[in-house]
């Protein structure tokens, strides 16, 4: 029994049922795509036996790292789990295999004057500057996920409230706060559009020289590209920027379960991770505040 007439099915599955976004849905697929080419390649049926199972986890550890061979598994339970439930198959022969357990990474951040920098790299006037520097405001304003901030139309933004509509990952809408700086960013941006003869109140609110909704590889480029003109070091993205909006917050005072919400993260244990990078500014505040804490 071949997969590849059920791949379909999986698929819609996957979009109009579990709400899974366009990116997981790819990764999904390339998965798929790779578990289907063993099989193909060692003349197995899609109830493989529980060896061929072990063989084909063994080249899986053998090629990617343990998160990487741990999102494959995923794919290919989420697989099988449709066909049982399909009754396609009786049994998932995937069932009770364990998921290999990920290094934690934590996250990496800026620090706040390294944020201060970033804002000021962008320092002409042209329209895809002023462009550049609405977007990085609005990614540390507010927490986005790079895929969020290019899903945002002009509609969802209230500049009188300071509030934006965010649509997150399974299609969660959500409602958050913009701060001063990015809300005058994004207003100075809007001003450009219409100056240069654009629409500044419908459609997408962040455009390409082409007038197109940018993509995600295109704002990393941006972060990329102003990181460089900052001096700063390190491999940061537009998820480190959100990390640091994170991070920021938590070093303030903010309270996690307000900072899950912010993310959009549906579990606290998500947000969780960083507790860890804020131990040291922990400690400072306990060796300055506790009068026990200074050694004699």
């Amino acid at each position: 029994m071949a997969i590849e007439k059920y791949i379909e099915r999986f698929t819609k599955h996957l979009k109009y049922e579990k709400n899974f976004s366009h990116h997981t849905i790819r990764n999904y697929l390339s998965d798929l795509d790779q578990y289907n080419n063993y099989l193909n390649d060692e003349g197995l049926e899609i109830d493989m036996d529980p060896l061929a199972i072990r063989r084909y986890l063994a080249l899986l550890q053998k090629k990617n790292t343990k998160s990487s061979t741990g999102r494959k598994l995923a794919a290919i339970k989420c697989f099988y789990r449709y066909l049982s439930r399909e009754e396609i198959i009786e049994t998932s022969p995937f069932e009770g295999i364990a998921t290999p357990r990920a290094e934690k990474k934590l996250p990496g951040f800026f620090s706040v004057d390294d944020i201060f920098r970033l804002m000021d790299a962008p320092r002409s006037e042209k329209p895809l500057v002023v462009r550049d520097r609405a977007i990085l405001e609005l990614i540390y304003a507010s927490g986005l996920r790079a895929e969020e901030l290019v899903r945002l139309d002009i509609c969802n933004i209230d500049m009188a409230a300071g509030m934006i509509k965010v649509i997150g990952k399974g299609n969660k809408e959500r409602r958050l706060p913009v701060g001063g700086k990015a809300l005058e960013a994004i207003n100075a941006y809007c001003e450009s559009r219409i100056a240069g003869g654009g629409d500044a109140k419908n459609g997408p609110l962040f455009l390409n020289y082409r007038g197109e909704r940018l993509t995600t590889r295109s704002i990393a480029r941006i972060v990329k590209k102003y990181l460089l003109k900052a001096g700063i070091p390190g491999n940061g993205s537009p998820h480190t920027l959100r990390h640091s909006f994170a991070t920021h917050l938590l070093d303030a005072g903010a309270d996690l379960r307000g900072i899950q919400e912010l993310l959009g993260h549906s579990s606290l244990s998500t947000t969780q991770k960083y507790t860890h990078i804020t131990t040291d500014k922990l400690m400072e505040v306990y060796d300055k505040a506790h009068p026990r804490a200074k050694k004699s």
